[in-house]
């Protein structure tokens, strides 16, 4: 089940692409966390670098951008270094954080079903989820967020 609009967002502490433990608690402003299946991937490498395109007129409105995904952090660093990608990349290998927001579930490609990550965004303000995405596509996502958030 995911997390609800106006609900207190779940917290979190994960190892970033550097090894660095970054806590939602931590983060100043308003936060978009953001979960991917898996870095360097098609669909995930498409919606990090629109991140990473868009970074400006988003940290300008005071967002602050966290990607979430199973990976460990040296394929993290990798994925970042590799696309130039401007925020912080977040390791939640038992997917406990993914289960927490509900981006975490069955899944099914070609008929067969599966768990994994479920893409998903939400946006947090004051500790509070104010807009919840599931089962987004990866390409054309970040223009749509940025049209929710009236940016």
């Amino acid at each position: 089940m995911s997390v609800e609009i106006g609900s207190k967002a779940p917290e979190f502490t994960l190892s970033n692409q550097d090894g660095e433990h970054v806590s939602l608690k931590e983060q100043k402003g308003k936060v978009i966390v953001y979960f991917y299946p898996a870095a360097s991937t098609p669909g995930c490498t498409t919606q990090a670098c629109d991140f990473r395109d868009y970074i400006n007129s988003l940290k300008s409105a005071g967002y602050t951008v966290l990607g979430i995904s199973p990976d460990g952090p040296a394929k993290l660093k990798k994925f970042q270094e590799k696309e130039g990608l401007n925020f912080e990349l977040l390791s939640d290998p038992d997917n406990e954080v993914q289960m927490a927001y509900g981006a975490y579930g069955k899944k099914s490609m070609y008929g067969k079903e599966y768990m994994g990550t479920i893409r998903s965004t939400f946006v947090v303000e004051d500790g509070n989820v104010t807009h919840s995405f599931l089962n987004v596509k990866a390409t054309g996502h970040i223009e749509f967020l940025r049209g929710k958030l009236g940016l």
